[in-house]
C-alpha cells in the first residue's frame, strides 16, 4: 500500500542526487516501443470486433490530441473515447492492465492503480455518488501498434491521463502526463493514511522551507495559490511567466531537493524514458530551471508550485477540498503528443504527413 510514498525519494541523501548524464539509457527506446506494441496487440487480440472498433481510432483522429482529468460524466459528450475497464471481461482487463504496466514504471503503475482505488473512497465521502467508479478508466489505441510504425495510445479516467506517441518504433513521447489524488491523504477507512502523491508534496514543501528569505522573495509569488494547475488540460501550452528562484541560485543541498523533485515527477515513466526526459532537461541547461511557489508553506494550507525550464513544465496544485486534493502535470512545450518527433519524421519522409483538411 502506498502509505509512505514520500519516503522513496527522501531515503537517498538529497545533496547526493544528480540528474542522469547524457549517456545512453540502459534500455533503448526501440526495445520499449516493441514491448508497447506487443502488449497493445495482445490486448487488442482479446477484443471482440465491436469492442475493438470502440478501442481503436485512427492515428490522425482529433481525439488523440484531446485529454481530460475530470470525471467521465463531465467530459464533452459525457463519455471518453475508447474502451473502459467496466466494458471488458476479466481476461481483457488483465491484458489492458498489462499494457499499462509496460507504459509506466513500477512506481507510476502503483500511482495509477491507487488513484483508481480512490474512487470508492470518494463514493463513500460523497454519500454513494455512483459516478465515482473505478471501472470508468479507458484504454484507447490510435493507429496500428507496430514495432516499426507510428501509433499512439492513452490510458485515461478521473485524475489520470497518460499519453504515449511512438514514432517509427524509434522514439516515444510520454506527455501530457497527469496524476491527481482526491483525497490527497485518506483520513479514515481501510486506506487511512494513504498518500498517493505524497512525495511530490513533501519534496516541494521541503524545498520552499529550505529557502533563505532572499530566495523566497524570488520563489514565492503569492501567499494565495490558484485553484488548479494554471495550464488546465489545454492541447498545447506556452511557457508561463519566467518567475521563481533559479537552479543556479540554490545551494548544493537545495539543488539536490529540486533534482529529486523533478526525478519524482519523471519517474512515473519506465526508467529508460525517464532518463531521456532528464537528459533532455540537462541538455537544455539546468541553470535557468526555475522553482516557483504560491500559497501557504505549512502542511494543510493550500499551495501550488511549478518547475519550469526552456523545454518542460511541471505543475502541482493542492488547494481543493481544504487542501486535500492534488493535481499535477508534466508538459513538454514542443513534444506533447510527439509533435516534435512527428515533425522531424515528416521532414525526412514528407509523404507520410497526413493531407491537410
Amino acid at each position: 500500500m502506498l502509505k509512505t510514498l514520500e519516503l522513496l525519494a527522501l531515503a537517498v541523501p538529497l545533496c547526493a542526487l544528480t540528474l542522469p548524464t547524457l549517456a545512453a539509457p540502459t534500455t533503448n527506446p526501440p526495445v520499449t516501443a516493441r514491448k508497447m506494441s506487443d502488449a497493445a496487440n495482445a490486448f487488442l487480440k482479446t477484443l471482440e470486433p465491436a469492442k475493438r472498433e470502440q478501442a481503436v481510432l485512427n492515428f490522425n483522429d482529433e481525439n488523440r490530441l484531446q485529454w481530460y482529468y475530470i470525471p467521465t460524466q463531465d467530459v464533452p459528450g459525457g463519455k471518453r473515447k475508447g474502451l473502459s475497464l467496466g466494458e471488458m471481461s476479466e481476461a481483457q482487463q488483465k491484458a489492458a492492465l498489462d499494457l499499462l504496466r509496460v507504459g509506466l514504471s513500477e512506481k507510476g503503475y502503483k500511482k495509477a492503480d491507487m488513484i483508481r482505488q480512490l474512487e470508492p473512497v470518494l463514493r463513500a465521502i460523497e454519500n454513494g455518488n455512483p459516478n465515482r467508479d473505478p471501472s470508468r478508466y479507458f484504454f484507447t489505441v490510435f493507429g496500428t501498434p507496430s514495432s516499426e510504425g507510428t501509433w499512439g495510445w492513452r490510458y485515461e479516467g478521473h485524475h489520470c491521463s497518460q499519453n504515449w506517441t511512438i514514432v517509427q518504433g524509434k522514439a516515444i513521447a510520454t506527455s501530457p502526463q497527469f496524476f491527481g489524488s482526491n483525497p490527497a491523504e485518506v483520513m479514515d477507512g481501510p486506506l487511512k493514511g494513504t498518500r498517493v502523491l505524497g512525495a511530490e508534496e513533501d519534496l516541494g514543501r521541503s524545498l520552499v522551507q529550505s529557502l533563505t528569505e532572499a530566495q523566497k522573495k524570488e520563489a514565492v509569488l503569492s501567499d494565495i495559490a490558484p485553484g488548479d494547475i494554471i495550464t488546465g488540460s489545454k492541447r498545447q501550452v506556452a511557457i508561463l511567466e519566467d518567475k521563481g528562484v533559479a537552479y543556479k541560485d540554490l545551494d548544493t543541498h537545495q539543488q539536490g531537493i529540486l533534482l529529486a523533485l523533478i526525478e519524482e515527477h519523471a519517474s512515473a515513466q519506465p526508467p529508460e524514458l525517464a532518463q531521456e526526459r532528464l537528459a533532455k532537461i540537462r541538455q537544455a541547461g539546468l541553470d535557468n530551471v526555475k522553482f516557483a511557489w504560491m500559497g501557504g508553506l505549512e502542511k494543510g494550507q493550500g499551495h501550488y508550485y511549478r518547475i519550469q525550464g526552456s523545454t518542460f513544465l511541471i505543475e502541482y496544485d493542492n488547494t481543493q477540498n481544504h487542501a486535500n486534493h492534488v493535481h499535477e502535470v508534466w508538459r513538454d512545450f514542443k513534444g506533447d503528443f510527439g509533435v516534435d518527433l512527428l515533425n522531424l519524421h515528416y521532414q525526412e519522409f514528407p509523404h507520410d504527413k497526413p493531407a491537410a483538411k
